[in-house]
């Protein structure tokens, strides 16, 4: 993508229709899941944004990226172990369908996460 991104809608749109129709219900799970969360572009990437980020997801050539943090990679490594992935993200693949199950209880984990984190700040 060469073009400077500004949203999440124009994101998708400069996704290939068989990649934008996966890329979709992922976007509509983690809305749901952090209904309160702002939609961004950070790192040219699609965020969700609640009291810092939250996630990031990114279109590649044969696997969604999506990125909780590490935090969230280690909570929930076991159900994480049947995918790609590395430190601080995950790979799903365009030919099995995405967990959004899993996604949304990532997502309702980084928000608590978040949350504690702000509370502690304020304490100080």
């Amino acid at each position: 993508m060469a073009k400077t991104i500004k949203d999440i809608d124009s994101y998708l749109e400069n996704q290939p229709d068989n990649v934008r129709v996966i890329l979709e219900p992922l976007r509509k799970s983690i809305k749901k899941a952090a209904p309160d969360a702002e939609e961004v572009i950070s790192y040219q990437m699609p965020a969700f944004k609640y009291h810092g980020i939250l996630v990031w997801f990114a279109a590649h050539k044969k696997h969604v990226g999506f990125y909780p943090r590490v935090s969230a990679i280690e909570k929930f490594k076991k159900e994480l172990s049947v995918f790609k992935g590395a430190k601080g993200s995950v790979q799903f693949p365009y030919d099995k369908p995405l967990p959004l199950n899993l996604v949304s209880k990532i997502v309702k984990f980084r928000v608590k996460e978040n949350l504690e984190k702000e509370k502690a700040k304020k304490k100080k």
